[in-house]
């Protein structure tokens, strides 16, 4: 008993993947796993369509020292992206390729940092999924290794120095300093001098801070600045704190504070001491503008009693980025604001000074734009991203001076792909709250001509939105004949900060109920029936659908659920769980525990229920969300199901090699196919 809730846990010893009993329980789902698989029709077709709809490769906009640009690249025939620059001359070169650090193909590149003046880059890799990561200092010009490794790296970025002589960086307190069951937290910034040992690196912030913070360091493209954002968890406000380091000694930088203990989240744009826009500070905020809004203010005093409105917010439309254009080939300095309104994508361009509105920038369609980058001087072009469910990504370079679109890298392979013609919905949720829905099918027709097999796929969580982009589980099921739905629920951030907090702590149902009643939409209006609709969802998804099949079996034929989180009791005790108690709240506190265990999937199982057709699918490498939430739910639903087993089997498909995120191509078309010929089994989606 728990602050007074009875809570039973007859699965617990599934909790440690070591255990002899959990290892024999392990190998009866494999082996259940693979004899299922082998009776699954049109598995190696649809295999084979995924992997050519997965040679489009691959590229991202570049990163500009200079003369010289740095990128990602991936070709068809690779199996994880490849760092590469191209110097003032045109010439390419490898930088850092993880197949050639490692042929297995379990390392990967997890960021990358160019010095100021680009002859030296930051480069962090991990090996097996773990997102260990460990940073290292590359000469650019010879590829040689200057400095590092430095461990305990993971989720930092390299703020470097004017002169490329050192950086600032986060990194994790050394085990043996902290508790056993904390080793992933206790961050701290640091400033490392290039040649010297980790253990000099001058402590600059985070001492006392709760184990659960993250701290972020970044640099003005001048170098005087320096900059730290300190959220707890995954928590989107966030404590800003600003330094001048103009004259100052870089090891003690005399930080002010700009914002600390508000419910918002702020970034600062300082402007360069050659720009028009010099001695000010452009200011990203959600202070009183929840969809955000752009400030400005003087650098010395960038408190928000000082900021002055430049762009107020939008009533229907979400800040996700934004770039300044003030080079000298420019007529005043301009401002490119990116914006997702109700998901879709569109880019402002703004005087910078001023804020008035000058235009838009050409996209090529109505779709998704994503890392919007220009030069550290300003210039006049920016590069971008962009896809929707149709087109894989490309990179478009803006030029300021015509005001004209053009494409500057497309995807290096180029698979043919079918048509689809994608809609935008509206639905009204358990309460009466409207949400958006985008409806991806073969048909050009508004309304369906009878009902189909339909894919649902919902996250709602943590502020992050669901655009429309190139997805080839997405193509794949539309080609065989299928539709495509993608919820914009609650708990997402495609409506803005109250959006978000609506999914949320004792809000976290309301997810579950946007998504049901996306899937009640999808029936009522003749796209699909029970019988006929499958749900997939990861991680935050997975506990989704996980609530999703537990709530309403009745409503779902087949559920494919990914890393998922499950038991919503424990959750916090393992992996990177606690700094998630800022999202779904805490077993700790009474009230947040009965939220939780309210709709926690692995306590609300019950014997005799009929059950759709469930594959988890799990990650042995997985340090963010641990394997034995799937590990309890596929337990207690084999248990529970009164379902034939060979007509709605509950599977569990692990992996060993890779973890949460990033892994080779060869392994995710693997793993895509096997879960989409599971649900299209189940969904009568026919793949022959």
């Amino acid at each position: 008993m728990i602050h007074g809730l009875t809570i039973s846990d007859p699965y617990r010893w599934l909790e440690d993947p070591a255990a002899p009993q959990t290892k024999s329980w392990s190998a009866a789902q494999d082996e259940l796993f693979e004899k299922t698989r082998a009776g699954w029709e049109g598995h190696r077709r649809l295999r084979a369509r995924i992997a050519e709809l997965s040679a489009t490769g691959a590229i991202d906009p570049p990163v500009w020292r200079g003369d010289r640009s740095f990128f990602t690249r991936r070709l068809p025939d690779q199996e994880h992206a490849v760092l590469l620059t191209v110097d003032e001359s045109g010439a390419e070169r490898v930088l850092v390729d993880p197949i050639a650090l490692d042929p297995a193909g379990t390392t990967t590149l997890d960021g990358w940092y160019p010095s100021p003046s680009g002859r030296l880059i930051a480069y962090q890799i991990s090996e097996g999924g773990t997102e260990e990561s460990v940073t290292r200092i590359m000469n650019v010009a010879t590829g040689e290794v200057v400095d590092g490794p430095i461990d305990r790296t993971r989720y930092t970025e390299v703020s470097w120095l004017a002169d490329d002589s050192g950086y600032y960086f986060t990194r994790r307190l050394a085990p043996e300093l902290v508790p056993p069951n904390e080793a992933q937290f206790h961050r701290r910034v640091y400033l490392h001098r290039l040649g010297t040992s980790p253990d000099q690196d001058a402590l600059v912030f985070g001492e006392g801070t709760k184990l659960t913070c993250y701290h972020h360091a970044s640099i003005s493209a001048d170098g005087r600045w320096l900059q730290v954002s300190s959220s707890e968890g995954t928590e989107p406000n966030n404590d800003v704190y600003l330094a001048d380091l103009s004259g100052a000694d870089p090891a003690a930088p005399a930080f002010k504070p700009v914002q600390v203990g508000v419910a918002a989240t702020t970034y600062l744009y300082p402007g360069r001491e050659d720009s028009p826009l010099a001695g000010r500070v452009l200011v990203f905020t959600t202070l009183d503008a929840p969809r955000g809004r752009i400030c400005t203010a003087s650098t010395h005093n960038p408190v928000p009693d000082a900021w002055q409105v430049l762009i107020p917010e939008d009533a229907e439309a979400v800040i996700e980025n934004l770039t300044v254009l003030d080079g000298p080939e420019v007529e005043r300095p301009l401002l490119l604001v990116a914006r997702i309104r109700h998901a879709i994508s569109e880019i402002t361009v703004h005087d910078a000074v001023t804020g008035e509105r000058l235009g838009f920038v050409p996209l090529p369609s109505v779709g998704t734009v994503a890392s919007l980058t220009s030069r550290r001087s300003g210039g006049h072009e920016a590069w971008f991203s962009y896809t929707d469910f149709g087109t894989p990504p490309r990179v478009y370079r803006y030029d300021a001076r015509t005001g004209e679109t053009a494409l500057w890298a497309d995807t290096p392979g180029q698979p043919h792909t079918p048509a689809v013609h994608t809609r935008q919905v509206e639905y009204a949720s358990t309460d009466g709250t409207i949400v958006r829905m985008f409806i991806v099918s073969g048909e050009p027709k508004d309304a369906p001509d009878r009902p189909r097999p339909t894919l649902l796929y919902g996250y709602g969580g943590f502020n992050i939105s669901l655009p429309p982009e190139y997805t080839v589980s997405a193509l794949s099921w539309v080609e065989a004949g299928g539709v495509y739905a993608v919820a914009n629920l609650r708990g997402g951030g495609e409506e803005g900060e109250l959006w978000h907090r609506a999914g949320t702590f004792g809000n976290k149902q309301n997810v579950f109920d946007d998504f049901h009643a996306a899937a009640q939409y999808l029936i009522d209006q003749g796209w699909t029936t029970p019988d006929q609709l499958a749900i997939h969802g990861g991680s935050n998804g997975g506990l989704l659908v996980g609530a999703a099949l537990t709530q309403h079996p009745e409503r779902y034929r087949a559920v494919a659920c990914s890393a998922p989180l499950l038991d919503m009791v424990r959750y916090e005790l393992f992996g990177l769980g606690e700094s998630w108690t800022v999202e779904y709240g805490s077993a700790a506190d009474p009230e947040q525990l009965a939220d939780l265990f309210a709709y926690s999937p692995v306590h609300n199982v019950h014997e005799g229920v009929e059950y759709p057709a469930v594959l988890f699918t799990v990650f042995d490498g997985d340090t963010r969300v641990d394997p034995f939430h799937a590990r309890k739910l596929c337990a207690a639903l084999q248990w529970a199901t009164s379902g034939d087993p060979a007509q709605r089997p509950i599977l569990l498909r692990r992996e060993t090699g890779v973890g949460h995120g990033a892994r080779a191509v060869s392994r995710r078309i693997d793993v895509i196919a096997d879960t989409m010929a599971f649900l299209a089994n189940h969904a009568e989606l026919a793949l022959g």
